[in-house]
């Protein structure tokens, strides 16, 4: 059996992370499945999925302190966009083209960064369910990472759920 659910979640103009364990959680209690694996997906391709252990603290904009590490570390590999020509993308005919026919701001287009980052933290994760209940590990959680600080905007969640 599969069993297919979305919903939705409001982005910032910062990397923001949210804990998606309890939607997830109340997806596979939904489906029925008691053996299989829940799929966490997301098809925006500034955007992550990861797993990860909740922190107790937070920065003064609600990051959890381990999230926040993780922007840290990335930010050194993959440097934060801040004006066009920094990276190869976006080329003018990009920016060209977005703004013609997505009505985009040229400034949207300054998100490479984001785009890098969510390609090296993965765009999904699976998770074994055994007797109905989500294999996360002790601490293990589900988030939905948005790496893109050039704009806020609504992203959808994708949870498919396989098995009996």
């Amino acid at each position: 059996m599969i069993y297919n659910e979305k919903f939705e979640i409001q982005s910032d103009r910062r990397p923001t992370f949210d804990d998606v364990t309890a939607e997830v959680r109340e997806i596979v209690k939904r489906s029925n499945i008691q053996n299989g694996t829940v799929l966490v997906y997301t098809g925006h391709t500034t955007c992550s999925v990861q797993i990860q252990e909740f922190s107790d603290g937070q920065t003064y904009w609600g990051t959890e302190l381990i999230m926040q590490d993780l922007v840290n570390v990335l930010a050194k590999i993959v440097p934060t966009c801040t004006n066009e020509g920094q990276y190869l993308h976006p080329c003018q005919a990009h920016v060209d083209t977005a703004a013609k026919e997505r009505q985009e701001l040229a400034s949207w287009s300054l998100n490479t960064d984001a785009h890098l980052r969510s390609v090296i933290m993965g765009r999904s994760v699976t998770i074994p369910i055994i007797d109905g209940h989500l294999e996360l590990g002790e601490f293990g959680c589900i988030y939905f990472g948005d790496w893109d600080q050039v704009r806020a905007r609504k992203r959808t969640v994708i949870v498919q759920v396989t098995g009996e």
